[in-house]
């Protein structure tokens, strides 16, 4: 442990008796979100009163206990701050909603370690990042795919983090985007409702899965203009899940133009995506709707379609 830590010690009553370690920890400790005391029992940093290390957020809490949690101190990111000319949908002293362009990646990772919107953040926001998302992810809440444009919210601190995160795992923020799907689909405005999770033939990809073995997901779709050979439509997420809207339209059987995992054009199709030299999934968060974590305001934003998908949509217009 780094002897900077900040050092909290709870002691769980009997109310407690039979919660999970997380939940009791959550509930004593209304600063911390359950989902980063979870990161931090995982991480080792959860203790009893003798000193052992508690490392399962599962396990029953017996009361009376003493707990110990070793919090470790905010670092600076090793990330480097780039000026990156990020757009800005909206920002003030708690949060930031930047319109993010097909081809960033949100935060570092393997083969992906700068040109990052973490690392543009890091340069727009100068240490103003919650440190909630650790050192490779500080600020963020939430993701969207690298090739997929459009919006998405980073908080500036602690206590924004949390707010917003309690909004997302309540499936209460409204997200859309408009997609361009191949075909027509039938009916022309629908549900899926198909859970998701890994898939079993290769683990860099997800799949409808059966219930109970994956994530619970919900897309509500809805037909905006029939294309040749294609369908705009709007997806609304119930829930929000990796890749939800790239797998549900494919298990219907309508994948999105372009997408390169899930779906593979054929031709005329093909030969209009090569002429306008479009190379990623046809997807943009369009609108991001939520409550202000910290003011209570209705924030509602919308963003516009980047020219790339614009330019496709004409070419595709019956």
């Amino acid at each position: 442990m780094l002897g900077d830590d900040e050092i909290l010690t709870v002691t769980l009553d009997d109310a407690a008796a039979g919660l999970r370690l997380d939940r009791a920890l959550a509930e004593a400790l209304p600063s911390l979100s359950r989902e980063r005391l979870k990161s931090l029992i995982k991480g080792g940093r959860v203790l009893d009163v003798h000193g052992a290390i508690l490392w399962d957020p599962a396990a029953k809490t017996v009361p009376p206990a003493t707990i110990e949690i070793r919090l470790p101190a905010t670092l600076p990111a090793h990330n480097v701050a780039q000026d990156m000319g990020l757009v800005i949908a909206y920002e003030d002293e708690h949060l930031i909603v930047i319109d993010k362009p097909a081809g960033m990646v949100v935060h570092p990772a393997a083969g992906n370690l700068d040109g990052t919107m973490v690392n543009a953040l890091l340069h727009h926001c100068a240490g103003q990042l919650s440190g909630i998302g650790g050192v490779a992810r500080p600020g963020i809440v939430h993701r969207i795919d690298k090739d997929t444009s459009g919006l998405i919210v980073a908080a500036k601190h602690d206590k924004a983090h949390e707010g917003l995160a309690k909004q997302f795992a309540a499936h209460s923020i409204d997200r859309r985007y408009l997609a361009i799907a191949t075909g027509r689909p039938m009916p022309a405005n629908g549900t899926v409702d198909a859970a998701l999770g890994r898939s079993a033939t290769n683990r860099k990809k997800m799949a409808v899965v059966a219930a109970g073995r994956g994530k619970h997901a919900i897309t509500h779709y809805r037909t905006i203009e029939p294309l040749k050979g294609a369908t705009l439509i709007e997806c609304r997420l119930e829930t929000g899940r990796t890749h939800q809207v790239r797998v549900h339209m494919a298990h219907i059987g309508h994948p999105l133009v372009g997408d390169p995992v899930y779906g593979r054009a054929r031709k005329p199709l093909s030969d209009v995506l090569k002429a306008c030299n479009f190379a990623r999934q046809a997807l943009h968060a369009a609108h991001l709707g939520f409550i202000h974590p910290v003011t209570g305001n209705s924030i509602a934003l919308d963003s516009e379609l980047p020219a790339d998908m614009r330019e496709l949509i004409d070419e595709l217009r019956v």
